[in-house]
């Protein structure tokens, strides 16, 4: 069975996709005029103590999607490598909470409660709306007077169990239990400073809690899995494609994917420093086989139609980097197809392999050069035009994840 998250727009089509995504935002909106998130007063009661329902009402959805993501992941449901997370830029980050945050306790919205607002025929959530769209507009005008700062401090698919260095389970749980902390400490606020009683809210949230607790220590002993853990699963499919040769793609169908500007391709050449140095196509990226896993985030987070070609003298190391980043969910992942020596011989006329060297595969550079030449080779870049080869596509560009925004402009 294929994990969760499906790709929308694969199974029902763009126009599908988008009227998911439409009754989610509507189905969305009318949850938080339910809750009363339409209401400026209610919201800003938060900056007062008085009402902290927006922080409980916040929180629950975090920790109760946390729970659910992980132990989704745990038993196999959900591929976490697949769902997006937005990639972190620590400053610039810190620089747009201070000012979202003024923003908030100003007018009293934040983005996605101020369109709530704005559609319930409230004025000053049409005010805010107008507010924030003046602003976008003006971001988008002077972005270029502080991009350096804006692009700072990049840290990628950076989450809490790398900052803490910890197992995702030990984080959720503790999570879980400071978000319950939180709560408690709100009812407190409230009663301080609200005069409201915290005996008189519902007493099947106590249920609730201990219930979320217990989710949360499954998922801390279950665990999640590892890379062989998901290669096992799907080893059989795999293999198969290998076999098969339906990833091992031809020469020419890199080279012409190199010059179609609707996809990224990102060349991987993950065969050792000597022979990288002696020849390699232009643009692509040394990484040796052994430190395949520790690129995987900076891949995770390309964009979408980036396809990622892993190339050795033959096949045998690429293969290997293959399953790696195919346990890792790296989609649009493929081998160059004899390698870097069939490359040679189909770009590079006077370059002949010697039959001995042909005849054994053990994934050594089989063409002779005398200097090092790296990317200054004729056949490091060819002319696509100078060529008329015939080869069976191989790639089928797969949108499996991509940026989607979330309330309050997460």
């Amino acid at each position: 069975m294929t994990p969760f998250p499906l790709p929308l727009a694969q199974h029902l089509g763009q126009w599908g996709a988008y009227g998911v995504y439409l009754l989610i935002g509507v189905f969305f909106g009318a949850v938080l005029e339910i809750a009363g998130f339409g209401n400026s007063r209610k919201l800003a009661a938060q900056f007062y103590f008085k009402d902290l329902t927006v922080l409980k009402v916040m929180f629950t959805a975090i920790v109760v999607a946390m729970v659910l993501i992980f132990g989704a992941s745990a038993v196999g449901l959900l591929d976490y490598n697949l769902v997006w997370v937005n990639p972190t830029y620590l400053w610039p980050g810190i620089a747009g909470g201070l000012v979202m945050g003024v923003g908030f306790i100003v007018g009293g919205f934040c983005p996605g409660t101020s369109i709530v607002s704005a559609a319930t025929g409230k004025l000053d959530g049409l005010f805010f709306v107008l507010g924030a769209l003046t602003g976008i507009l003006a971001f988008g005008e002077t972005v270029g007077l502080y991009e350096d700062f804006w692009y700072s401090s990049y840290l990628g698919r950076f989450t809490l169990p790398d900052l803490f260095n910890a197992e995702a389970g030990v984080v959720v749980l503790g999570v879980v239990l400071m978000a319950l902390f939180m709560f408690w400490g709100g009812e407190q606020l409230e009663r301080i400073f609200g005069g409201s009683n915290p005996k008189a809210a519902p007493k099947w949230r106590y249920a609730a809690a201990a219930g979320t607790v217990v989710l949360a220590y499954g998922v801390l002993a279950v665990g999640q899995p590892t890379a062989a853990d998901h290669w096992a699963r799907i080893a059989d499919e795999k293999e198969a494609e290998l076999a098969e040769r339906q990833v091992q793609v031809h020469p020419g169908e890199v080279l012409d994917l190199t010059y179609d500007s609707a996809i990224r391709v990102e060349l991987l050449d993950v065969r050792s420093e000597t022979d990288y140095n002696y020849f390699h196509i232009i643009d692509a990226q040394h990484v040796p086989l052994t430190e395949v896993p520790d690129v995987v985030p900076d891949l995770q987070a390309k964009p979408d139609n980036t396809v990622f070609v892993v190339m050795s003298n033959d096949e045998q190391a690429a293969t290997e980097a293959w399953k790696t980043l195919i346990s890792h969910s790296v989609p649009n992942t493929y081998i160059l197809g004899g390698g870097v020596n069939t490359w040679i011989e189909t770009f590079d006329d006077q370059s002949v392999r010697t039959a001995e060297a042909a005849s054994v595969a053990d994934d050594t550079l089989d063409h002779p050069f005398e200097f090092a030449l790296g990317s200054r080779h004729p056949a490091a870049k060819p002319d696509p035009h100078a060529y008329e080869l015939e080869y069976e596509p191989k790639v089928e560009l797969q949108i499996q994840r991509g940026p989607i925004g979330s309330g309050c402009g997460s």
